[in-house]
């Protein structure tokens, strides 16, 4: 190697560290700063504008002591409901539930609160040996603070119905480039029962996935997260990889319509094993619902 080819290389090399600094530095940034943005869904079946907001996979973060600015973030919002979207803690090895319980505490001073489980609830609830009594203090914990469990769950919010389900473990089961397993035919209606299809259906669904499903049993607005955006955004080819190491899976953030139904698919707040956010903050979602006709199938 010539001098002149080796001085080449450590340049490269020095660039390409200085970039990964700041790649590194950007994401603690990220990480610590949450964004608030609003999703607009329109519906006949909506006789009176309502606001919700939406958060989904904490994973035990907090963003200043007991989650002060995301509550005050939500308490300004003003929602009538809070609908938390699963995952607020990491199961993995850990089941530590203090930073969950002091969020469920914030949340409830704010408004009422429908709680539905993702996977890492499950978990807790699955692996007894591993986390003991975890899934019981939980679920005492809620009941404590009147918020509303929705494990395989319909409740009324005003001309809203909200539903939670408690999805099978084999549709979690997914790693590198393995399809997941097909959510079991009639899954849906077997947990929740027939949709009515008079009133508005929001379906607490934790991995977005099941779009197709979501909309044959009759959910006019599916909520979603588990794949935390994507982890790193990219222009045009939207979230990298899924907490599963799956890549490029269309579905990891956004807003999706099809027949006339919406599924919004939220980036989450915290992250666990993959612990990097790039180009991917951080994301409290208010959710309008508001009255109004529909055109072509879709939304408007």
């Amino acid at each position: 190697m010539t001098a002149g080819m080796e001085s080449r290389m450590w340049k490269r090399l020095g660039a390409a560290a200085a970039a990964g600094a700041v790649c590194l530095l950007r994401s603690e940034y990220e990480k610590n700063h949450f964004t608030v943005e609003e999703e607009t869904v329109v519906s006949p079946k909506i006789r009176r504008e309502k606001k919700l907001v939406f958060i989904t996979d904490v994973h035990d973060k907090e963003f200043g002591p007991g989650n002060g600015r995301l509550l005050d973030a939500i308490r300004r919002e003003g929602p009538e409901g809070i609908l938390v979207g699963g995952d607020l803690m990491v199961s993995k090895g850990v089941g530590s539930l203090d930073a969950s319980f002091r969020l469920l505490e914030g949340l409830a001073a704010i408004g009422p609160v429908y709680y539905s489980l993702g996977n890492h609830e499950l978990r807790l609830r699955q692996e007894r040996e591993v986390y003991g009594d975890a899934y019981e203090r939980l679920i005492r914990k809620a009941a404590s603070l009147n918020i509303h469990m929705l494990r395989d769950k319909t409740l009324p919010l005003g001309e809203v119905d909200i539903s939670g389900v408690d999805l099978p473990r084999c549709c979690y089961k997914k790693l590198f480039l393995e399809k997941p397993a097909r959510m079991p035919e009639g899954c849906l209606e077997r947990k929740l029962g027939a949709a009515d299809r008079k009133r508005f259906q929001i379906l607490l669904i934790h991995s977005p996935l099941y779009f197709a499903e979501c909309r044959g049993w009759g959910a006019d607005l599916s909520l979603a997260g588990h794949f935390h955006g994507g982890t790193i955004r990219l222009p045009l080819a939207g979230g990298l990889m899924t907490p599963q190491y799956q890549f490029f899976v269309p579905w990891c953030a956004g807003s999706f319509c099809q027949d006339g139904k919406r599924m919004v698919v939220g980036r989450g707040l915290g992250t666990h094993s993959i612990n990097i956010r790039l180009n991917d903050r951080p994301q409290l979602l208010v959710i309008r619902l508001v009255p109004g006709k529909e055109q072509n199938g879709n939304f408007i």
